[in-house]
Protein backbone atom coordinates (compact mmCIF):
# COMPACT_ATOMS: atom_id res chain seq x y z
CA UNK A 1 0.00 0.00 0.00
CA UNK A 2 1.15 3.74 -0.71
CA UNK A 3 1.17 6.28 1.92
CA UNK A 4 1.89 10.03 2.11
CA UNK A 5 4.09 10.32 4.43
CA UNK A 6 4.87 6.81 4.18
CA UNK A 7 4.45 5.17 7.87
CA UNK A 8 6.51 1.83 7.59
CA UNK A 9 9.98 2.85 5.88
CA UNK A 10 13.04 0.37 4.93
CA UNK A 11 16.26 1.76 4.63
CA UNK A 12 18.95 0.04 2.98
CA UNK A 13 21.54 2.48 3.28
CA UNK A 14 22.89 4.62 5.50
CA UNK A 15 22.14 7.72 4.69
CA UNK A 16 19.12 7.62 4.72
CA UNK A 17 18.55 6.43 8.07
CA UNK A 18 20.94 9.01 9.57
CA UNK A 19 18.97 11.38 7.94
CA UNK A 20 15.68 10.73 8.89
CA UNK A 21 16.73 10.30 12.50
CA UNK A 22 18.19 13.82 11.82
CA UNK A 23 14.86 15.14 11.13
CA UNK A 24 13.47 13.47 14.28
CA UNK A 25 11.42 10.85 12.05
CA UNK A 26 13.18 7.72 13.43
CA UNK A 27 9.82 6.31 14.26
CA UNK A 28 8.72 5.97 10.82
CA UNK A 29 12.20 3.10 10.34
CA UNK A 30 10.86 -0.48 10.75
CA UNK A 31 14.19 -1.75 9.11
CA UNK A 32 17.54 -0.98 8.05
CA UNK A 33 20.92 -2.01 6.56
CA UNK A 34 23.09 -4.19 8.30
CA UNK A 35 25.85 -0.95 7.67
CA UNK A 36 23.75 1.45 9.83
CA UNK A 37 25.71 3.27 12.49
CA UNK A 38 24.37 6.52 13.08
CA UNK A 39 23.39 7.29 15.14
CA UNK A 40 24.77 4.36 17.84
CA UNK A 41 21.41 3.31 18.87
CA UNK A 42 20.06 2.37 15.47
CA UNK A 43 21.44 -1.12 15.94
CA UNK A 44 19.56 -1.44 19.34
CA UNK A 45 16.68 0.30 18.14
CA UNK A 46 16.36 -1.40 14.49
CA UNK A 47 15.87 -4.39 12.97
CA UNK A 48 18.49 -4.83 10.35
CA UNK A 49 17.16 -6.81 7.49
CA UNK A 50 19.88 -6.85 4.89
CA UNK A 51 23.69 -5.85 3.88
CA UNK A 52 24.25 -3.76 1.02
CA UNK A 53 23.53 -6.07 -2.47
CA UNK A 54 20.90 -8.22 -0.62
CA UNK A 55 18.77 -8.47 1.67
CA UNK A 56 15.95 -10.91 3.25
CA UNK A 57 12.79 -10.24 1.69
CA UNK A 58 10.92 -12.45 3.86
CA UNK A 59 12.17 -10.34 7.08
CA UNK A 60 11.03 -7.03 4.90
CA UNK A 61 7.41 -8.63 4.27
CA UNK A 62 6.90 -9.18 7.29
CA UNK A 63 7.82 -5.46 8.46
CA UNK A 64 5.27 -4.50 6.27
CA UNK A 65 6.97 -1.32 4.90
CA UNK A 66 4.85 1.39 2.33
CA UNK A 67 8.20 2.25 1.21
CA UNK A 68 11.80 1.10 0.59
CA UNK A 69 14.84 3.44 0.14
CA UNK A 70 17.49 2.21 -1.67
CA UNK A 71 20.79 3.94 -3.43
CA UNK A 72 22.31 3.95 -7.03
CA UNK A 73 23.28 1.51 -9.57
CA UNK A 74 25.03 -1.03 -6.89
CA UNK A 75 21.72 -1.64 -5.65
CA UNK A 76 19.88 -2.03 -8.82
CA UNK A 77 19.33 -5.76 -8.66
CA UNK A 78 18.38 -5.30 -5.46
CA UNK A 79 16.08 -2.61 -6.13
CA UNK A 80 14.24 -4.67 -9.27
CA UNK A 81 13.86 -7.55 -7.13
CA UNK A 82 12.06 -5.56 -4.40
CA UNK A 83 9.95 -3.66 -7.29
CA UNK A 84 9.12 -7.56 -8.30
CA UNK A 85 8.13 -8.37 -5.28
CA UNK A 86 5.48 -5.61 -4.74
CA UNK A 87 6.79 -2.91 -2.67
CA UNK A 88 7.32 0.76 -3.55
CA UNK A 89 10.95 1.97 -3.93
CA UNK A 90 12.48 4.93 -3.99
CA UNK A 91 16.28 4.76 -5.75
CA UNK A 92 18.19 7.91 -4.90
CA UNK A 93 21.42 8.62 -6.94
CA UNK A 94 23.39 11.17 -5.28
CA UNK A 95 27.12 11.96 -6.34
CA UNK A 96 27.83 15.66 -5.45
CA UNK A 97 27.21 17.79 -2.58
CA UNK A 98 24.82 19.22 -4.01
CA UNK A 99 22.70 16.57 -4.87
CA UNK A 100 23.31 15.00 -2.05
CA UNK A 101 21.66 18.06 -0.06
CA UNK A 102 19.35 17.66 -3.18
CA UNK A 103 18.28 14.25 -1.53
CA UNK A 104 18.05 15.75 2.36
CA UNK A 105 15.46 17.86 1.20
CA UNK A 106 13.72 15.43 -1.03
CA UNK A 107 13.53 12.80 2.01
CA UNK A 108 12.30 15.56 4.10
CA UNK A 109 9.55 16.65 2.14
CA UNK A 110 8.05 12.96 1.64
CA UNK A 111 7.96 13.02 5.44
CA UNK A 112 6.09 15.87 5.91
CA UNK A 113 9.12 17.68 7.77
CA UNK A 114 10.19 20.48 4.80
CA UNK A 115 11.41 23.30 7.13
CA UNK A 116 13.55 20.80 8.85
CA UNK A 117 15.32 19.39 5.89
CA UNK A 118 15.90 22.94 4.91
CA UNK A 119 17.40 24.08 8.17
CA UNK A 120 20.18 20.73 8.24
CA UNK A 121 20.72 21.67 4.72
CA UNK A 122 21.76 24.93 5.80
CA UNK A 123 23.50 24.10 8.71
CA UNK A 124 25.57 22.00 6.50
CA UNK A 125 26.21 24.43 4.30
CA UNK A 126 26.76 27.19 6.46
CA UNK A 127 30.26 24.90 7.90
CA UNK A 128 31.44 23.99 4.21
CA UNK A 129 31.14 27.83 4.03
CA UNK A 130 33.44 28.46 6.59
CA UNK A 131 35.73 26.05 5.88
CA UNK A 132 35.69 27.64 1.69
CA UNK A 133 36.50 30.60 2.82
CA UNK A 134 39.66 29.91 4.51
CA UNK A 135 42.91 30.36 2.55
CA UNK A 136 45.82 28.27 2.05
CA UNK A 137 49.20 29.15 1.44
CA UNK A 138 50.18 25.59 0.54
CA UNK A 139 47.69 22.71 -1.17
CA UNK A 140 48.39 19.19 -0.45
CA UNK A 141 48.39 16.64 -3.59
CA UNK A 142 45.76 14.38 -2.08
CA UNK A 143 45.51 10.35 -2.91
CA UNK A 144 41.87 9.04 -1.28
CA UNK A 145 41.95 5.52 -2.08
CA UNK A 146 38.20 3.89 -1.76
CA UNK A 147 39.55 0.12 -2.29
CA UNK A 148 43.05 -1.61 -2.38
CA UNK A 149 42.04 -4.49 -5.22
CA UNK A 150 42.27 -2.69 -7.56
CA UNK A 151 43.28 0.58 -6.79
CA UNK A 152 39.90 3.05 -6.68
CA UNK A 153 40.12 6.91 -6.22
CA UNK A 154 37.83 8.94 -4.64
CA UNK A 155 34.33 9.06 -5.69
CA UNK A 156 32.72 12.86 -6.79
CA UNK A 157 31.73 13.85 -3.23
CA UNK A 158 35.12 12.69 -1.35
CA UNK A 159 36.87 14.28 -4.34
CA UNK A 160 34.56 17.59 -3.53
CA UNK A 161 35.29 17.82 -0.07
CA UNK A 162 39.01 17.09 -0.65
CA UNK A 163 39.15 20.31 -2.58
CA UNK A 164 37.22 22.06 -0.51
CA UNK A 165 39.32 21.14 2.44
CA UNK A 166 42.07 22.71 1.12
CA UNK A 167 44.00 19.71 -0.58
CA UNK A 168 44.08 18.56 -4.53
CA UNK A 169 42.58 15.15 -5.56
CA UNK A 170 45.30 14.19 -7.90
CA UNK A 171 42.02 11.94 -9.65
CA UNK A 172 39.88 14.39 -9.99
CA UNK A 173 38.69 14.01 -13.21
CA UNK A 174 38.01 10.46 -12.35
CA UNK A 175 35.56 11.49 -10.00
CA UNK A 176 33.11 12.60 -12.29
CA UNK A 177 32.54 8.69 -13.24
CA UNK A 178 30.11 7.30 -11.30
CA UNK A 179 31.21 3.56 -11.44
CA UNK A 180 33.96 2.36 -9.14
CA UNK A 181 35.97 0.68 -11.94
CA UNK A 182 36.11 3.56 -14.14
CA UNK A 183 37.72 5.43 -10.91
CA UNK A 184 40.60 2.67 -11.19
CA UNK A 185 43.64 3.76 -11.25
CA UNK A 186 47.49 1.96 -11.72
CA UNK A 187 50.13 1.33 -9.14
CA UNK A 188 52.41 3.76 -11.37
CA UNK A 189 49.94 6.32 -11.73
CA UNK A 190 49.97 7.09 -8.35
CA UNK A 191 53.70 7.17 -8.00
CA UNK A 192 53.78 9.58 -11.39
CA UNK A 193 51.55 11.88 -9.20
CA UNK A 194 53.32 11.64 -6.27
CA UNK A 195 50.68 12.64 -3.39
CA UNK A 196 51.89 14.47 -0.83
CA UNK A 197 49.06 12.73 1.87
CA UNK A 198 47.15 9.50 1.18
CA UNK A 199 43.74 9.13 2.53
CA UNK A 200 42.26 5.46 2.86
CA UNK A 201 38.65 4.66 3.34
CA UNK A 202 38.24 -0.09 2.08
CA UNK A 203 34.71 0.00 2.18
CA UNK A 204 34.35 -1.20 5.84
CA UNK A 205 37.57 -2.80 5.63
CA UNK A 206 40.57 -1.83 7.95
CA UNK A 207 42.96 -0.38 6.27
CA UNK A 208 46.56 -1.88 6.11
CA UNK A 209 49.24 0.94 6.28
CA UNK A 210 52.24 -1.14 6.25
CA UNK A 211 50.47 -2.96 2.80
CA UNK A 212 50.51 0.37 1.15
CA UNK A 213 53.79 1.57 2.39
CA UNK A 214 55.32 -1.80 1.18
CA UNK A 215 53.96 -1.74 -2.80
CA UNK A 216 56.33 -1.27 -5.44
CA UNK A 217 58.00 1.69 -6.06
CA UNK A 218 55.83 3.46 -3.35
CA UNK A 219 58.66 4.06 -0.59
CA UNK A 220 59.37 7.32 -3.24
CA UNK A 221 56.48 8.95 -2.59
CA UNK A 222 56.21 11.75 -0.55
CA UNK A 223 53.04 10.84 1.25
CA UNK A 224 55.13 7.41 2.42
CA UNK A 225 58.37 9.02 3.03
CA UNK A 226 56.75 11.78 5.87
CA UNK A 227 53.95 9.05 6.93
CA UNK A 228 51.49 11.07 6.16
CA UNK A 229 48.69 8.20 5.45
CA UNK A 230 45.15 8.32 7.61
CA UNK A 231 42.36 5.79 7.35
CA UNK A 232 39.10 8.12 6.97
CA UNK A 233 36.04 5.50 8.33
CA UNK A 234 33.88 4.19 5.84
CA UNK A 235 30.70 5.42 7.82
CA UNK A 236 31.80 8.88 7.78
CA UNK A 237 33.28 9.38 4.57
CA UNK A 238 31.84 6.56 1.58
CA UNK A 239 28.31 7.09 2.48
CA UNK A 240 26.27 10.32 0.42
CA UNK A 241 24.59 12.03 3.63
CA UNK A 242 24.69 14.13 6.45
CA UNK A 243 27.91 12.25 7.63
CA UNK A 244 30.09 12.90 5.04
CA UNK A 245 29.28 16.60 4.88
CA UNK A 246 30.04 16.85 8.82
CA UNK A 247 32.41 14.54 10.37
CA UNK A 248 33.65 13.48 7.05
CA UNK A 249 34.52 16.57 6.21
CA UNK A 250 35.92 17.62 9.61
CA UNK A 251 38.49 15.38 9.11
CA UNK A 252 39.82 15.39 6.39
CA UNK A 253 40.29 19.27 7.12
CA UNK A 254 41.64 19.06 10.14
CA UNK A 255 44.41 16.02 8.94
CA UNK A 256 45.30 18.57 5.57
CA UNK A 257 45.44 21.73 8.38
CA UNK A 258 47.99 19.39 10.43
CA UNK A 259 49.78 18.65 7.43
CA UNK A 260 50.19 22.10 6.35
CA UNK A 261 51.31 23.39 10.00
CA UNK A 262 53.78 21.04 9.66
CA UNK A 263 55.19 22.46 6.24
CA UNK A 264 55.18 25.57 6.97
CA UNK A 265 57.26 24.65 10.71
CA UNK A 266 59.72 22.86 8.24
CA UNK A 267 60.30 25.40 6.12
CA UNK A 268 61.30 27.99 9.27
CA UNK A 269 63.40 24.88 10.22
CA UNK A 270 65.55 25.50 7.27
CA UNK A 271 64.91 29.28 6.50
Amino acid sequence: MLNFPPQNIVCLTEETVETLYLLGEEKRIVGVTGYAVRPKNVRKEKPRVGSFVSANIKKIKDLKPDLILTFSDVQANLTKQLILEGFNVICFNQQSISEILSMIKYLGSLVGKVEDSLNLVNEILQKINIIKKKTYRIKPKIYFEEWDDPYISATRWVSEIIEISGGVDIFAKKSRSQKALKRAVSSQDVINKNPDIIFASWCGKKVNFDKIKNRKGWSSINAVKTNSLFEIKSPIILQPGPAALTDGLSQIHDLILQWQKSQICNHKNFS
